[in-house]
Formats: C-alpha cells, sequence, structure tokens
C-alpha cells in the first residue's frame, strides 16, 4: 500500500451544468449531488484505506491551484502539479508518472478523472485493489470497462476478449480494441454483446509499465518529461514544466498508448458508475420522488411537475408548479428554465 499513488485529472474546464458550473469554477470543484462533498472530494474519499493522503497527486491548470488546495487540505500542497496549458491526457499522465517515479520507482498508480460518479463505494474499492495488485504483478495496463445499462452514444467502448480470463486474476480479460463513440443504431447493437463494456477512463499500471509504454509508442512526449529527471522536487520544477509544457504534443492516452499496446486488460465491473455529463444523467443517477423529479434542495416544493430535474440547494424557498422535462437550477444571480430535451443548448445561452 505504501507503493499505491492515485493520480486525478482534474484540468477540465468544463460548463456543463451551467449555471452551477462555470470555466471559473468547473464541474470537478462544485457540490452537484448536493451532498455536501464535490465532486473532486469524492473522488478523493474512494480512495480512502487504499492509498495515503501524502500519495494523492492533482493534475489540473495553474488558476485552479488555490481551489485544488482549499477542497483538498489533506494532500500535500507538492502534490498539485500545474500544467501551463491543456495537452490532453497522455502529457498529463506522462509528467505524473515521472513525477512519481522520481521518489517512488516502485510506485503502482490509479489514474482517475475528478468529475465522475460512483454509487458502490464498497464494490469500487474491490476492483480497485484487486486491479492495483494485478498490475504491481505484471507489465499490464489495466482499464475498467463499465457494464453498460443502455444503448449510450456519448462512451467509447472496450471490445474484450471474455473468453479466457488472465491466469493471475479470473475477473479481469484482455482488450481485443477499443471503440470510439457510436451512434445510436451501433450502441444498441453493442449493448446486446457482453463483451462490450463502456470506457470508463480510470486506468492501473505500475509507473514503469507507464513510462516504459510512453517511451515505445511516444517518445516525442517521454523525452519531455524524462529529460526533467533532475529538476522535480526543487524550485526548479514548475519553471521548466511552464517553460516545455506549451510545445508538447497535443494527444490523449488512448491514441498515444492503448491503442498500440498489446498488453492492455479490462476489469469488467458494475459499481454504479456514470461521468454525470448531462442533466439528464444527474436525473438518471438520483433517487427520484413519485413522479419522476429529481430535486437536489431542501427548499423546494413541486406541484402537478413530473419527469425534472431541479437544483436549488440555495437558502431559499422555491415552488415548480406544472412543469414536465425541465431543469429548473439556480447559482447566485443566474437561474436556468430549460426543457431537458433541449440541454444541449444551454451552452448557447450561458455564452
Amino acid at each position: 500500500m505504501n507503493n499505491y499513488h492515485l493520480v486525478i485529472m482534474a484540468g477540465g474546464i468544463g460548463s456543463r451544468f451551467w449555471p452551477m458550473s462555470t470555466p471559473e469554477c468547473p464541474k470537478q470543484f462544485v457540490d452537484v449531488l448536493g451532498c455536501g462533498r464535490t465532486f473532486i472530494q469524492m473522488t478523493m474519499d474512494r480512495f480512502a484505506g487504499i492509498v495515503s493522503p501524502g500519495n494523492i497527486w492533482v493534475v489540473t491548470s495553474a488558476q485552479y491551484r488555490d481551489t485544488v488546495a482549499r477542497q483538498l487540505p489533506e494532500i500535500p500542497e507538492g502534490n498539485i502539479l500545474l500544467e501551463p496549458c491543456r495537452r490532453n491526457t497522455a502529457p498529463c499522465i506522462a509528467y505524473a508518472a515521472w513525477r512519481i517515479k522520481s521518489i517512488d520507482p516502485k510506485a503502482v498508480m490509479v489514474v482517475s478523472p475528478s468529475d465522475h460518479l460512483v454509487l458502490n463505494v464498497l464494490e469500487f474499492q474491490r476492483v480497485i485493489k484487486s486491479s492495483l495488485e494485478f498490475a504491481g504483478e505484471s507489465d499490464s495496463i489495466v482499464t475498467l470497462g463499465m457494464k453498460p445499462t443502455r444503448p449510450e452514444t456519448g462512451y467509447g467502448y472496450i471490445q474484450t476478449d471474455m473468453s479466457c480470463p488472465s491466469v493471475r486474476n479470473r475477473e479481469i480479460f484482455r482488450v481485443d480494441k477499443f471503440r470510439e463513440k457510436p451512434d445510436l443504431q451501433t450502441a444498441a447493437k453493442y449493448i446486446r454483446q457482453p463483451n462490450m463494456l463502456w470506457n470508463s477512463g480510470i486506468f492501473i499500471w505500475s509507473v514503469n509499465t507507464i513510462v516504459n509504454a510512453l517511451r515505445i509508442y511516444e517518445p516525442e512526449v517521454n523525452d519531455v518529461f524524462e529529460s526533467l529527471l533532475d529538476v522535480y522536487g526543487t524550485e526548479l520544477e514548475q519553471q521548466e514544466i511552464d517553460r516545455i509544457y506549451p510545445d508538447c504534443k497535443n494527444i490523449s492516452v488512448d491514441y498515444a498508448i492503448l491503442e498500440k499496446s498489446d498488453e492492455i486488460f479490462c476489469f469488467p465491473a458494475s459499481f454504479g458508475w456514470s461521468d454525470l455529463g448531462t442533466w439528464g444523467s444527474l436525473r438518471e443517477n438520483v433517487q427520484q420522488d413519485r413522479n419522476g423529479n429529481a430535486v437536489i434542495g431542501n427548499g423546494v416544493k413541486t406541484y402537478e411537475t413530473k419527469n425534472c430535474v431541479i437544483h436549488c440547494a440555495e437558502e431559499r424557498k422555491v415552488i415548480v408548479q406544472g412543469l414536465d422535462g425541465y431543469i429548473v437550477a439556480e447559482k447566485d444571480d443566474t437561474l436556468l428554465i430549460c426543457k431537458l430535451s433541449e440541454e444541449q443548448r444551454i451552452k448557447d445561452f450561458s455564452a
């Protein structure tokens, strides 16, 4: 356990839950569920007893440094790694891997997005522990595949070879292929195939496995961060990262590593996972009243209202009457009332 590390990727600027989330305070730093914890705080909470706070790392934008430090006071300030600009997930992961390797060459890493929902934390922890053990004993990359519950077009899929489990762990299978986000007809076909799983974007590997994969498949990215071994943990680190990061290749870890490597394995899992990318998905993943309304906020009362998601967590009384299939959300001086079927237009309203 002393060699287990968690890397939380928290550099996104998404405002999909506007008006609650904005580029200045994106989704990962917001208490979307009204439970008193933000997404990034819940992400850290899930690893309690698996990864010590001193081994938790956050890769984020420089503009969110203070927010991370305030919301995650348990982790050392030096474990907040700052990207001067966004360069997708491969540079983000390469930076974190080499930074961790510089102090713990035997480290085994979990890489997790900062803004996902997990309902069954105990099962999540079991899967993570099992995957860490597997990755620590082999040169394999492990990704978590979620058993789909609907024909989802917003997720990528993992095609797995379910015919032959790994000898080391009978719950882990070799990946055949990663599939892009499908259209609805293709997604409907995928859901009928037990070997097609949602790609959660959660990865487990040893630092040696990932840096060796970077050396082989993406040396242009790897060389940037391997060259800084002498400055990691010193006063020069941020200065050097700021200097070289803008010239780094913009590429996802999926394209850089996962689609090229032969040693990719998948742990098919089911622990109530969602990336909560829409107001509609929030409604589906929280408790609903008998009329199908998902209500977050103690001061909300509904009359003749159904199939809505209502987020009014501020201390004020809100009364909603006569709506069917709407989003009602408030934050500070902004109130949003929008058809759920039209929520893709919210970005136009918030511009």
